[in-house]
């Protein structure tokens, strides 16, 4: 079955190449529903009023990311936009600092999406804030990505039902939303050059997904990302950005530049980048760089050696949508039309979210609610990966808290998405309020450090408003503190009845890891403390899969991701069993060199140049079709509880005979709760299709559908999947969507590889 919907019909190179031309209007797809008022707003505008309304400003509060002016003759509002995947981000404030998005993406529950989008926007609304930066909703195609904490999965079927449930939410609480980076921004390494060689089926089927779920949910701006695809920078790919964004989707949104990412001026206005962002020079934001003061020479940061700065953008690439625009528009190369429509996207979503009104509440801030939705996130997101009994912990038990960095939270990874909380908990306080035994602590190595795109930054000075605020904190907690030493770990564990051994990674925005290892001496400190006493629990702190050549020696591993603020309580509440661990991978963990992208042509890239010859096969499809064990697979996690499944059958499978929609299908299992105690199940359908024409490769088995479960003990629950019928497609270039007849089996279970019931229906 074909769906002619999905065609490239526009004129595109099949290769997503974007060197289409524009026609005679400058735009291909249609332009957005306008109302009345935004069509009377944008008669009565000048040109030159225009044109400051598609570019940044310098905020005249100092707390935005970016700012559009308003025009008060026309009660045009101000607009801000304000970084925020893990929390709000305004400038010199605090809000509440959420795990990082990879740990919401372990709930596989898009109803707590829905919810930490919300409790986002009324931050964001409590801080003057009028659009989010969020969701980051990048496939995890390579495992040493410095972002990928703030992305969620490897899976674009999860991916996608994740950043619908958080745009929802923010979209809901009367902010816009800003779905990034549109697309293929896979690695941090090289980014603002690098470009994506990747072919149409493999962007359609796994890169594509997510995006075009949050324009379904009414996300109303994208952010392009600084890379290239298929030789063309994405804030001038025409294609992707009018042909398939705006016109085969219909997003009636703003398209907006990643911050100094607006390549050139013509090419961006005709590929249909609606907002250039910051749209001033970093000078012009923050003042001199530290070796510019007292210089005076007027040159700015033109004298900074931006091209050095792997992952930094030029802070003097600005200013492409002001004057060059305008003499673009007067020499005939950009339609006037153009900038009108650009306009009206800007204005239609103000108008949309209520802020073309100026009736808007006031917001909530660091509410009770909101510290308790970043808690649950964090226990929930919570993944066992190993348990032999150790775990849950008794409450009398003596315990032995060891780590570099047991005293502070892990907020996240480094850039735009820092967040600086009112309140957090570190490990040690979290298990001291929570046990009733005693608490030894000993840190055994040194502390890691965290790392942050803004220590790469030239214009950030060290005593600058921009310097963490958490740094200060940090320095504290440890300054009295001897210096750590793996003996006096290795005696802490040998007193106590149990040893806690916390570990992390640290990664950033603008930097990939080297390698997947654990920084610093982490690992020799775990095989110490698991060498001294059997029950030793290591939790690991990560910002993606890290290797664990210790696993076989410990007796139980958590994976905890980034918790945010509530990092201590949260992780204390699963080690005492007060929550079951409810968490499943959404990245598959293995040894480096076990993943599909390892060669140098398809990561890093040769001569700027990324290949995707994995093409489709990435994450779990990769391990299924080479036969390669992992260490543990996508979907995996274990519970304190034990869960039976019974035979699985389809409801409303008249509905699959032909060429019929899979629309309202869903899989229906029984699972019971054969333990003593209560327990959290992730229930996960994956597809098996037929075998498909010669000369075209299928993945073993996709993720079409997830349903989570609270089953007390000794209970059972009938669980409903609904199964998405793009899962069971594959996107072919001429074709469009197809779906090859045959018969499709459906794999029920706990994870890509703990299949415990099957159902088939032929198509």
């Amino acid at each position: 079955m074909t769906d002619d919907s999905e065609r490239d019909d526009h004129g595109g190179a099949a290769d997503g190449s974007g060197e289409s031309a524009p026609d005679a209007s400058g735009e291909s797809a249609p332009g957005p529903d306008r109302s009345a008022r935004v069509d009377r707003l944008v008669g009565e505008l000048t040109r030159e009023e225009k044109l400051r309304f598609v570019r940044g400003a310098v905020d005249p509060r100092g707390t935005a990311t970016g700012y559009v002016p308003g025009v008060e003759r026309l009660g045009i509002p101000e607009f801000r936009l304000v970084d925020g995947p893990l929390g709000v981000r305004a400038e010199g404030e605090r809000a509440t600092a959420f795990p990082a998005s990879l740990a919401l993406a372990a709930t596989f529950d898009p109803s707590l999406a829905r919810e930490q989008g919300a409790a986002m926007a009324r931050e964001a609304t409590a801080h003057g804030q009028d659009a989010l930066l969020a969701p980051g909703v990048n496939l995890i195609r390579v495992p040493h990505c410095g972002r990928n904490f703030e992305y969620f999965s490897e899976d674009p079927h999860l991916a996608a039902r994740l950043a619908a449930g958080v745009v929802d939410g923010i979209q809901g609480e009367d902010v816009v939303a800003t779905v990034k980076h549109y697309v293929a921004n896979n690695q941090e390494r090289n980014r603002t050059e690098v470009s994506a060689a990747v072919d149409e089926r493999t962007l359609r089927e796994l890169y594509l997904p997510a995006f075009r779920a949050a324009v379904e949910a009414g996300v109303g701006s994208v952010m392009t990302a600084y890379n290239r695809v298929n030789g063309t920078h994405m804030s001038d790919h025409r294609r992707l950005v009018t042909d398939v964004l705006k016109g085969e989707w219909g997003f009636d949104g703003y398209v907006v530049s990643d911050w100094y990412g607006l390549e050139t001026t013509v090419g961006a206005a005709n590929a249909g980048l609606d907002l250039e962002m910051p749209g001033v020079t970093s000078r012009e934001l923050h003042g001199p760089t530290a070796d510019e003061e007292g210089e005076g020479d007027g040159d700015g940061d033109a004298d900074v050696d931006w091209s050095s700065l792997d992952g930094v953008p030029d802070g003097t690439h600005a200013g492409l949508f002001g004057e060059p625009l305008a003499a673009a528009i007067d020499d005939g190369a950009v339609p006037a039309s153009r900038l009108d429509d650009m306009v009206a996207r800007l204005l239609g979503a103000m108008e949309r979210t209520g802020h073309l009104d100026g009736d808007r509440g006031e917001g909530a801030l660091d509410t009770p609610e909101h510290r308790d939705l970043a808690h649950r996130i964090a226990a929930r997101g919570t993944v066992l990966l190993e348990n032999d009994g150790v775990l849950p912990l008794a409450d009398g038990a003596d315990v032995a808290v060891i780590g570099p960095n047991v005293h502070e939270p892990t907020l996240g990874g480094g850039g735009s998405s820092e967040t600086t909380p009112f309140r957090s908990v570190g490990p040690v306080a979290g298990i001291e309020s929570r046990t009733a035994g005693a608490v030894t602590v000993a840190r055994g190595v040194e502390e890691i450090e965290d790392q942050s795109l803004f220590d790469l930054l030239p214009f950030v000075g060290e005593d600058g408003d921009d310097a963490d605020e958490g740094d200060a904190a940090t320095a504290d907690a440890t300054a009295d503190a001897s210096a750590p030493s793996i003996d006096e770990a290795v005696a802490a564990a040998e007193a106590a009845d149990v040893a806690v051994v916390f570990v992390r990674d640290a990664t950033t925005e603008a930097r990939d890891r080297e390698d997947l290892r654990l920084p610093g001496d982490q690992d020799a400190l775990v095989e110490a403390v698991a060498a001294a006493t059997d029950r030793t629990v290591v939790v690991v702190t990560s910002g993606g899969p890290v290797e664990l050549p210790w696993r076989d020696d410990v007796a139980a591993i958590l994976e905890a991701w980034y918790p945010g603020q509530a990092h201590g309580d949260a992780i204390a509440s699963v080690l005492y069993g007060d929550r079951d661990p409810g968490g499943r991978l959404p990245v598959t963990f293995a040894p480096e060199d076990d993943y599909p992208a390892t060669d140098g042509t398809q990561y890093p890239g040769v001569d700027d140049v990324a290949t995707y010859s994995e093409g489709v096969f990435v994450g779990y499809r990769h391990f299924d079709a080479a036969g390669i064990e992992p260490t543990y697979p996508f979907g995996h996690g274990e519970s304190y509880a034990a869960f039976r499944y019974g035979d699985a059958e389809l409801e409303g499978d008249d509905r699959l005979d032909g060429d019929a929609e899979l629309e309202g299908v869903t899989v229906r299992v029984t699972v019971e709760n054969v333990a003593a105690r209560p327990g959290r199940e992730v229930v996960q359908a994956y597809v098996r299709p037929p075998d498909p024409p010669e000369g075209i490769d299928r993945p073993p088995r996709a993720l079409a559908g997830v349903a989570t479960v609270e089953i007390p003990a000794g209970a059972s629950r009938t669980v409903e999947v609904d199964l998405d019928e793009r899962t069971l497609a594959r996107y072919d270039p001429d074709d469009g969507w197809t779906t090859d007849p045959g018969t499709y089996v459906v794999e029920v279970g706990r994870s890509s590889r703990d299949v415990r019931t099957t159902v088939s229906f032929e198509r």
